[in-house]
């Protein structure tokens, strides 16, 4: 695949981007998908039920119709696109507002130091990864925002895994780093043979216990609360890392991958999902910016290509993998011990 010719529009285009991202990211912040479940509403109306000033009102809603976010009808009233209807109005089993909450309020701000990281290769954001679980972890208020987004950011590829995956061969599965517990809870949906549950840190365990509960699968699925970083991985037919290694170095990912073949039973699977770098480092943007990310958000850690991974596994004992795409920009990797 060679990379399209950049043109000055596409620089142009990709020097505002930002300020895109940034009107998506507002008015989730604001409430303006919500505001609109009850039906259709002028600026002014819309603009008084989402609290902003009336000087800037119209032209952002305006740039959300333009961006395909809202409609317009006729007499000037705005909706929900369809997109937003089903992806960002709160309370939707389909709802990934969280993960753009997240987005908002800890990476964009810190993609401002992008510089500073590349000059220093230090991380930009507090203590480091380790250190911010622990900060983050002390606020109830903050592991619960911190568990929706993890549940918006997993949505979409839980739903791709629970089909894209041989369940019917397995018993039993376990999600490290659950957070909430929704890719579990997706897949034990589909497939109803399946128990297992969540692993995570203690502070986590309201919250899986809550989402599993309102989903009625608490006969199936049990938080197991414990550190990744210290103590060893629960036993399962399948363990699932679903952006776990790209918050770390190459010898904590080693040493992750190699807790999980010695938790797994023969013949057993390891199921990795990442937003992978391709193998030649020259057409997946997503997956290198979010490398970048990482530069500025962790100590040491850093995003990886499929090859890469599958080196790490076999030196690990993996055996038999096979790489599949499960959304637009994230892939599984998939190793049996």
């Amino acid at each position: 695949m060679k990379t399209p010719p950049v043109t000055s529009d596409r620089i142009m285009e990709l020097a505002y981007a930002f300020r895109g991202a940034k009107a998506l990211l507002s008015a989730v912040e604001l409430g303006v998908f919500g505001a609109l479940t009850g039906g259709r509403l002028n600026v002014d109306a819309l603009g008084r039920r989402i609290g902003i000033h009336r000087r800037g009102a119209c032209d952002f809603f305006d740039a959300l119709v333009a961006l395909g976010l809202l409609c317009r009808d006729a007499d000037g009233c705005y909706s929900n696109s369809r997109a937003s209807d089903r992806f960002l109005v709160p309370g939707k089993s389909s709802y990934i507002g969280g993960l753009l909450s997240h987005l908002n309020t800890r990476e964009y701000p810190h993609w401002n130091m992008l510089t500073r990281a590349l000059l220093t290769g230090a991380a930009q954001f507090g203590s480091g990864e380790a250190g911010h679980y622990q900060e983050l972890y002390a606020n109830p208020a903050a592991v619960e925002e911190f568990a929706q987004a993890m549940s918006g950011g997993s949505l979409l590829v839980a739903k791709a895994l629970a089909q894209r995956f041989p369940w019917d061969k397995y018993k039993t599965v376990i999600d490290v780093g659950s957070a909430e517990g929704c890719l579990p809870v997706e897949i034990a949906q589909v497939h109803a043979h399946l128990s297992g549950g969540g692993f995570d840190l203690p502070p986590l365990a309201g919250a899986f216990i809550s989402y599993v509960h309102k989903h009625g699968l608490s006969e199936r699925l049990s938080f197991y609360s414990g550190d990744f970083l210290q103590d060893p991985l629960p036993v399962a037919e399948v363990l699932v890392m679903g952006r776990v290694l790209h918050n770390w170095d190459l010898s904590t990912k080693k040493m992750l991958l190699g807790k999980a073949y010695a938790a797994l039973p023969r013949g057993g699977a390891l199921i990795i999902y990442e937003r992978l770098i391709d193998d030649e480092r020259r057409v997946n943007s997503v997956g290198l910016l979010a490398s970048l990310n990482m530069l500025i958000m962790t100590e040491g850690g850093f995003d990886y290509s499929a090859a890469d991974c599958i080196g790490w596994m076999q030196q690990e004992g993996f055996r038999d993998m096979y790489v599949e795409p499960l959304t637009g920009d994230q892939t599984m990797i998939v190793g049996t011990k």
